[in-house]
């Protein structure tokens, strides 16, 4: 397989290079690619959640008194979320 880098790629990856950071521009590939793996992992994760917050409320096991009990279960989910996705 061939990779044709952009300009900027090129650089950013040319002075990992000079640095020291990496060896070749493979591992720099081999890096963005654990980081995607990484980042679908927690979207996998996170849709996870999602459906089982869905199957909770359709199955009637949430119930809401009020439109603040609403904003705080939806500010939950949000934390839950945000926690889910800066743990990686």
């Amino acid at each position: 397989m061939e990779i044709e880098f952009t300009p900027e790629q090129k650089s950013y990856i040319d002075l990992a290079m000079e640095q020291g950071r990496i060896q070749s521009p493979e591992e720099a590939v081999k890096d963005a690619l654990s980081l995607w793996e990484e980042r679908e992992r927690a979207r996998l994760d996170l849709l996870a959640e999602i459906d089982a917050g869905d199957s909770s409320f359709e199955g009637g096991e949430i119930v809401f008194e009020s439109e603040e009990s609403i904003a705080a279960w939806i500010e939950g989910v949000k934390q839950r979320g945000r926690a889910k996705l800066a743990q990686g």
